[in-house]
């Protein structure tokens, strides 16, 4: 009799991957951490054409450049984690909020 006890209980499931919401939202930091770098680099190299072709080789057209570059990379982040909570395209609506 304990042996067929023994036989029916299901053995627990070892979880090795990592959750799907954990997933997405670990692929969107990574985007927006390479967006980040991109830009603000693209940013800082427009920076340093301007600065030598334009403005007597000063600094503050690289540091404009790299806070262009890095402000749309944030924005676009922004942007990115708010889609979810958004209107979605058919019309129906994201999240809900149901409220008393």
């Amino acid at each position: 009799m304990a042996e067929e006890a023994k036989s029916t209980i299901p053995a627990p499931i070892a979880r090795t991957s990592k959750p799907l919401s954990e997933a997405l939202l670990n692929d969107k930091w990574d985007r927006c951490l390479s967006s980040v770098l991109i830009r603000s680099g693209l940013g800082l190299s427009f920076g340093v054409i301007f600065s030598v072709l334009l403005f007597k080789r000063r600094a503050w057209p690289l540091w404009i450049g790299t806070g262009f570059g890095a402000g749309r990379a944030v924005e676009e982040c922004d942007n990115s984690f708010k889609r979810a909570a958004s209107e979605s395209k058919d019309g129906l609506g994201g999240l809900r909020v149901l409220r008393p």
